[in-house]
């Protein structure tokens, strides 16, 4: 079954998967339905449209290099409040948002739909609407893919994600430590709620399970 690849590489991610209220949180590794969004961006599709067969994808992510939990500060005037659905002009509200720092990823999609991965790998290559890594002030430091041509590979996920070079070198402190690896498996492991179950306008997520690994030996890039 074929597999896409996609970099993500950026000096700041988010991928929030729990946020509620004024705190919005960050995973550290990218979450499905962030990952199918930018997609969408990248296809144009609304997000009133249907997502199904992006939500048939089985998602994997290699951490090439961890990233550093971060919180920013930030506050907001004109917050709707929840008696009234009203906004209040005159309050002033602290908004803690978490983000990933200089963290690299390569993320796999495999699905039988060969001629799907293609189009999307395309797309990505000449996005519809811009790219950004779970925020719109977070865009990707580099083309999420490079070539269209060899961005879907002949292999399944767990093979393709352990035979593509490395993105980005590790940190310092991570050089003598495996390489992470989560992988999308049905009935086992943890269970994350970032499955889209409708058009992201409705704003409606299911569980998936998400199964954890290493992996000892990474392939270099290739010296020029």
């Amino acid at each position: 079954m074929p597999t896409l690849l996609l970099e993500l590489v950026a000096p700041m991610q988010s991928w929030g998967t729990t946020s509620r209220f004024d705190e919005r949180d960050s995973q550290l590794e990218p979450s499905k339905s962030g990952v199918l969004g930018l997609i969408c961006a990248a296809l144009g599709r609304d997000r009133g449209e249907p997502v199904d067969d992006l939500v048939r994808l089985r998602m994997g992510v290699r951490v090439d290099r961890e990233g550093m939990l971060m919180r920013d500060y930030q506050t907001a005037q004109g917050v709707l409040i929840a008696g009234t659905g009203k906004p209040d002009r005159e309050r002033t509200v602290v908004s803690p948002r978490f983000y990933l720092a200089d963290a690299a990823f390569l993320v796999g999609l495999e699905g039988e739909d060969g001629a799907l991965l293609a189009r999307i790998a395309e797309a990505l290559t000449r996005p519809r609407w811009p790219l950004a890594l779970g925020r719109k002030a977070f865009p990707p430091s580099r083309p999420l893919v490079t070539d269209a041509t060899q961005a879907v590979v002949p292999a399944a996920l767990e093979e393709a994600l352990a035979q593509r070079a490395r993105v980005a070198a590790p940190r310092r402190e991570h050089l003598a430590q495996p390489v992470r690896l989560l992988l999308e498996t049905p009935g086992v492991g943890s269970l994350r709620h970032d499955q889209p179950i409708a058009p992201f306008s409705t704003r409606q997520f299911g569980p998936r399970f998400v199964s954890s690994g290493v992996l000892d030996h990474v392939p270099e890039p290739a010296q020029a």
